[in-house]
């Protein structure tokens, strides 16, 4: 085996240059792969953060009330949508105690939450009230490192609110804001903070209260109108809202039916990623595998000699296999670095009006520990039409020819 070794180290040591070449080569492909790679990592985590930030992974709500044609003489031709109202889901503590327990939910918070309208002197906005237990709704949507002033709390009749809203109605942190069901029905709230979540849409509409007081205010007596479940796994999240729909009857949303263009985009932006990072590695592998039959045709006689002294044609396939993977592992050594770095400068260099970074730059274990895989494989593979060359070479043929 050392002799193996000591072959394969002799020729990429003798044919400086073309080692050098060809490291370059795949040191290059691994920098492509590992630039790339992080990139799209990042604006997929960006997009998802973005998105998901306001959003429930997945939202159970009660199934919507639906029209029945009588049945008569004559054959109802149309038949009109029902008008929904606010409605609790029947049996939502021991819904809420299974979900709690379910494989694949790492949070699940009850929330009262229908559109109200916000009275402030003169002003009035139409906007959604949330009444939450807050615990566990900080645990699905998380809003401690999002508040800008106040606190985060609901107690007492205290309501938490978006900093659009806060500048459309003119209130801040102490003052007080009437919030007015359909039915007229209203409720004076302590505004105790405001928070901005990055997203237009919430921080104009939305409106935190405590889950005692929404019930009160909608109507929903000690029920609920919808249930907000996070899950560690994202994409797992269209397969647990099939499955709870055939086992409640409940309508089960997933942020992934929610959001079908960003998901079609995701998917979109991965197979150009994979295209592109394949041509990558069919390059690389053209440069190992023209670059070592060069050097099999410029080694004839050597090979001749070997095989005349008893070499056998394993080991002989092994020495060029050897080179591959030598070169395969070198270059994705010197190009994860490259990678790396290049990531890292682009991230710098590239931000946003703030000056912060405007796609963050993932660089994890994972992903090295597969690019070099990839290239030392790249390698090995591609080293394995001049292994099968050189070994079948004819000892007095390669020696005379040579």
């Amino acid at each position: 085996m050392w002799v193996d070794w000591f072959l394969a180290l002799r020729i990429l040591r003798d044919g400086r240059m073309q080692t050098l070449l060809i490291t370059s080569g795949v040191a290059a492909g691994v920098t492509v792969m590992v630039f790339l790679s992080s990139l799209m990592t990042g604006l997929e985590v960006s997009l998802l953060k973005k998105t998901l930030g306001t959003q429930a992974h997945v939202v159970v709500r009660p199934a919507e009330e639906r029209a029945r044609p009588l049945l008569g003489d004559e054959v109802v031709r149309r038949v009109e949508a029902t008008a929904q109202r606010t409605r609790s889901i029947d049996g939502w503590q021991q819904l809420l105690a299974a979900l709690d327990a379910e494989a694949g939910v790492a949070a699940a918070s009850p929330s009262a939450t229908a559109p109200v309208f916000a009275v402030r002197g003169n002003g009035t906005e139409a906007v959604v009230v949330k009444g939450v237990v807050l615990d566990r709704f900080a645990r699905v949507i998380d809003l401690t490192d999002h508040m800008v002033a106040g606190a985060l709390t609901v107690a007492d009749r205290g309501a938490v609110i978006g900093v659009g809203l806060a500048g459309k109605l003119g209130v801040t942190v102490g003052d007080r804001l009437r919030l007015q069901a359909a039915d007229g029905t209203s409720e004076l709230f302590d505004v105790r903070g405001l928070f901005d979540l990055g997203n237009k849409a919430a921080n104009d509409v939305w409106v935190l209260v405590a889950l005692r007081d929404a019930q009160t205010l909608l109507a929903l007596t000690g029920g609920v109108s919808s249930i907000e479940l996070r899950m560690p796994e994202l994409f797992a999240a269209e397969a647990l809202a099939a499955r709870l729909r055939g086992r409640t009857g409940l309508e089960v949303e997933s942020w992934m039916a929610a959001n079908t263009e960003l998901l079609t985009a995701l998917r979109s932006q991965a197979s150009s990623s994979a295209v592109i990072q394949a041509f990558v590695i069919l390059a690389v592998a053209i440069g190992i595998a023209s670059v070592l039959v060069v050097s099999v045709i410029q080694r004839s006689r050597e090979i001749g000699i070997l095989r005349a002294m008893g070499m056998s044609r394993g080991r002989i396939t092994r020495v060029f296999l050897l080179q591959g993977g030598l070169v395969g592992v070198g270059g994705s050594l010197l190009g994860s670095g490259l990678g790396a770095a290049l990531a890292v400068g682009f991230g710098k260099a590239v931000t946003d009006a703030s000056g912060g970074p405007l796609l963050p730059i993932v660089l994890d274990a994972q992903l090295f520990l597969t690019a070099s895989a990839v290239a030392t494989a790249t390698g090995l593979l591609a080293a394995l039409l001049p292994a099968r060359r050189a070994a079948r070479l004819d000892p007095a043929t390669a020696i005379r020819n040579a």
